[in-house]
């Protein structure tokens, strides 16, 4: 017998229909009964690919007595995070506050009147064990917290709170100067060099900061400002790990979420759209840097062709997740964690010729023995004599057990476990795929497509990129709103601060990609009133429109700074004041986690649009949100990578003005704080204008001397 999740959209929350607990979604009809009934709410959050979410579902909250104590002691509700980031936010600190710890599973204890938490935890094991005590014990002992101390439940309560509206004030007015730019890209630096003992994430944030800094040698030198680490070395290494270690996918593309490890051996074999297009990204701009590893072209590559085959609609936009777990058999119960990647020595003694398995052994880690479970994870090792028309044929071998051919256009998703079990897979039983759309993730792959176009000029990347992103322009919105979710055509949850910032990056990266490939006439866009109104996808002519792109943003940022901007404060909040039902608090978020802060990308953006339009009121808004930020920045630069990417932007700002066959050019070299307009207004002899900030350059007029005032322009120690 299911519950009422049944019917939800949310492969999270289906995921959870057949448990005998009576779930709830988050919704005014739940919070009206906890109340009524003074129930305490156990809210639980999590995300369809989490291994240990898919843990405490199949143990603790399908166990009959855990049910029957939970349906008449609690009101029991449930939330995918990715449907409501703003809601998992609040609560994830709340946990941090009372455990010093987070993660998902989150689940916390409320007080029905007002929603505040009173305990939490992680995963919660059915019998005690791994030193936690067994789920029925923690809800006996929650219950009888909630019935007989009032009073130390009302302490707990405002202690949360409190901290909660502290957390929530920004007290501005810190100088942001130079020093504290390059000390704070110095602090990213460390993070990503760090070593450790445990698990090993893309941090992509943190590693497209550390990139930044590489241009500061010389302003350090003059500052007075000393680097404890090699930026350009420590970017380096972090593209390497990436592109070689056993987080990426070398037979079928594409990355994993982490490594459980801290050699980026191992990974949690879930695969996140958020993850790919960061790191596509951060390959791409690598390579424009002048680390132009061959892995890296190779791994952007692979995770195109992943992206293309497995996780792109028919629509054109992008798939959200696909599982780490599968299952071996049909028959199975339960999926494995990895089987669909992970391979075992005889299979390999077996498949390949023996001089395959020794090319495949002299450049990744086989041994007998394995290296997971043992089976083997393969990783790359750093190997100088890499040939891919040697090593092609071998893991398209491979590619073809797994996938039950040596080459796919399209392979159709496993949508749910019962999916996964029943069809007919020429190859392994493949994880499940989250086919839902979020506009957020939509987006960074959107970005990372844009700037690999721009770099490599491939057109799959351009035609992958541009197809998403106008499906999105066209197809999410209801009204005049943007709206995050889209499951099979049916468009839900307004659209978040991150939704409206991430896009606008991904549509103003697109423009620049696409300048000086082809140039079309600017589409005439008189009297378009709301982004719903423009073309839809089958209409692509407008496609290859650098200027469709920025007038899209331009539009875009209206609405952002419309229903999410603070006009007392500065700064964005995550959600609008229209779509903020029963949260403790309006943040905004400015920390950066597995995906970059919306406050730190959306003052980007506006720096960038000032850039492109001349409008002085984008700058402005851009100088207010960093004030609003400033001791934050200053204080806690670990925090907010993004933030400081911002600083970059407003203190480094830079427009090109250039021929047409000089674009493609500046797209190719590593220049993170400008901004290309195609000019046709030069003066005679002139081949490119440079502005730096508020003032510009004489024309330059030779390469030499065009190349000189571009690179001096991104290391300026002020704006």
């Amino acid at each position: 017998m299911t519950n009422r999740l049944a019917q939800s959209p949310s492969l999270y929350l289906r995921k959870h229909a057949e448990n005998p607990i009576d779930w709830w979604p988050w919704c005014d009809e739940a919070i009206a009964k906890a109340r009524e009934e003074n129930q305490p709410i156990f809210l639980s959050i999590g995300y369809s690919s989490c291994h240990w979410c898919t843990v405490m579902e199949g143990e603790a909250f399908s166990d009959a007595a855990i049910a029957q104590y939970m349906n008449s002691q609690f009101v029991p509700i449930k939330v995918d995070r990715e449907e409501r980031p703003d809601v998992d936010s609040i609560y994830m600190q709340t946990l941090q506050m009372m455990t010093g710890q987070g993660g998902w599973p989150l689940n916390v204890f409320l007080s029905p009147d007002d929603l505040i938490p009173f305990y939490g935890g992680t995963y919660f094991p059915l019998e005690p064990k791994y030193g936690r005590p067994g789920f029925l014990q923690v809800l006996e002992a929650i219950r009888r917290l909630y019935d007989r101390e009032p009073d130390q439940l009302a302490a707990v309560k405002a202690d949360i709170l409190e901290n909660l509206h502290q957390a929530a004030q920004l007290p501005g007015g810190t100088d942001l100067s130079s020093p504290a730019l390059q000390q704070g890209l110095d602090t990213c630096a460390g993070i990503i060099s760090g070593g450790g003992h445990g698990p090993s994430f893309p941090m992509i944030p943190y590693a497209l900061a550390t990139l930044r800094g590489v241009r500061f040698g010389e302003l350090d030198a003059a500052l007075g400002v000393e680097r404890q680490y090699d930026a350009q070395a420590t970017a380096a290494k972090r593209g390497l790990d990436l592109a070689l270690g056993g987080i990426y996918d070398h037979v079928a593309g594409g990355f994993h979420r982490y490594t459980v490890d801290p050699n980026w051996t191992v990974p949690h074999f879930e695969k996140m759209l958020y993850d790919n297009g960061q790191i596509m990204e951060f390959l791409a701009e690598l390579w424009a840097q002048g680390i132009q590893e061959p892995c890296f072209e190779r791994a952007i590559a692979g995770t195109a062709d992943w992206l293309q085959r497995e996780m792109t609609a028919p629509q054109g936009y992008f798939y959200a997740a696909q599982d780490a777990d599968s299952f071996v058999q049909p028959t199975d119960t339960e999926p494995e964690e990895g089987a669909f990647y992970v391979w075992r020595y005889t299979d390999l003694e077996t498949q390949l010729a023996p001089d395959e398995l020794t090319q495949l052994s002299r450049h990744f880690l086989i041994a007998s023995e394995g290296n997971f479970e043992g089976q083997i994870v393969l990783k790359r090792q750093p190997t100088e004599d890499w040939d891919e028309a040697v090593m092609a044929p071998i893991l398209r071998k491979l590619f073809a057990i797994r996938y039950g051919a040596a080459e796919l256009d399209t392979f159709a998703p496993a949508r749910d476990n019962q999916a996964a079990k029943t069809a007919d897979w020429p190859g392994r039983i493949p994880p499940v795929t989250d086919v839902k759309l979020i506009v957020a993730w939509n987006s960074l792959m959107i970005s990372g497509l844009a700037r690999a176009y721009g770099v490599f000029k491939t057109p799959q990347y351009n035609h992958l990129a541009s197809r998403a992103a106008d499906f999105i322009l066209s197809q999410q919105h209801v009204g005049d709103r943007l709206h995050r979710l889209n499951y099979d055509g049916e468009v839900r949850v307004p659209a978040q601060a991150e939704d409206y910032a991430l896009l606008i990056k991904a549509l103003l990266d697109l423009h620049q990609a696409q300048l000086g490939t082809v140039i079309h006439a600017t589409p005439d866009f008189a009297g378009l009133d709301e982004l719903s109104q423009l073309k839809q996808p089958e209409q692509s002519a407008h496609l290859a429109d650098p200027e469709y792109w920025l007038q899209a943003a331009v539009k875009l940022q209206a609405a952002l700074d419309q229903h999410l901007w603070s006009a007392a404060d500065g700064g964005y909040f995550n959600t609008a004041d229209d779509a903020s039902d029963a949260l403790l608090v309006r943040e905004r978020s400015y920390q950066d986690n597995a995906t970059p802060a919306a406050n730190g990308v959306a003052i980007a953006n506006l720096v960038r649009l000032f850039l492109l339009t001349e409008d002085l009121a984008y700058l402005d808004r851009a100088e207010q949100g960093l004030q609003t930020f400033s001791r934050v920045i200053a204080a806690a630069p670990r925090a907010c990578p993004s933030l400081l990417s911002a600083l970059d932007w407003f203190q480094q700002a830079t427009l090109v003005r250039t021929m047409p066959d000089w674009v493609s050019q500046v797209q190719a070299r590593y220049t993170p704080t400008a901004m290309v307009r195609v000019a046709t207004d030069l003066p005679e002899g002139a081949i490119a204008l440079i502005c730096q900030g508020l003032s510009c350059n004489a024309p330059a007029q030779s390469a030499e001397e065009f190349w000189a005032q571009l690179d001096a322009s991104q290391q300026r120690p002020e704006r």
